[in-house]
């Protein structure tokens, strides 16, 4: 039993704490898992892969997941997944960037400290492109100095860890809420794009 409210920490630990203690006779949880990892679809645990499964109200809300950490990225799909979005998830920025050039989401929820690139490097780069894309950046360390530096980076929702599944939901709810509504964005400087971008790449 885990009393409200709890970190998605203090989550992960319980989870993986059952989840070892478990059987072969508790494969009939709900938990679910990646479907494909070539394509990172996921599927209810214990149905086959690429059977049909029924899609709750908000799958036709397709959010992109960012984050390196396995667990913690695996979590995120659990929780989303589970409240009804069809979900997809990657593992590093540069991942998530392929991701949204080749796909169609209606949000991506990112770290930022990552291999290949980070979080804000590719808020960077949908900046760059000028695709107005909701963006909820959930991680340990925000960067604020970066933000402040370059106030057109700054994601529509940030989440700083530890928070709860309930935060992660709510915060996600509320993005995708106001996302049919034209967004106040501040605009990048006219001669941004032909700067080299202070986090290592050219947008």
């Amino acid at each position: 039993m885990l009393p409200k409210p709890f970190s998605i920490g203090e989550l992960l630990e319980t989870v993986k704490k059952v989840l070892r203690e478990a059987d072969s006779a508790a494969a009939g949880s709900q938990l679910f898992k990646y479907r494909d990892m070539k394509d990172n679809k996921i599927s209810p645990a214990g149905e086959p892969a690429g059977a049909p499964r029924q899609r709750p109200t908000n799958s036709t809300r397709r959010i992109l997941v960012v984050d390196d950490d396995s667990d913690t990225r695996q979590l995120s799909v659990d929780v989303l997944a589970g409240s009804g979005y069809d979900v997809e998830a990657v593992k590093d920025g540069a991942a998530g960037w392929e991701a949204l050039q080749a796909n169609s989401y209606d949000l991506t929820i990112t770290d930022n400290k990552m291999p290949r690139m980070t979080g804000i490097e590719m808020i960077e780069k949908l900046r760059s492109a000028r695709m107005a894309f909701p963006v909820i950046m959930a991680t340990g360390h925000l960067p604020t100095h970066e933000f402040a530096r370059k106030p057109w980076l700054k994601p529509d929702v940030t989440l700083q860890r530890p928070f709860s599944n309930d935060d992660l939901l709510e915060a996600v709810k509320k993005v995708l809420r106001t996302d049919d509504t034209p967004r106040e964005q501040i605009a990048p400087p006219p001669n941004w794009q032909s700067q080299p971008s202070a986090v290592g790449l050219r947008p």
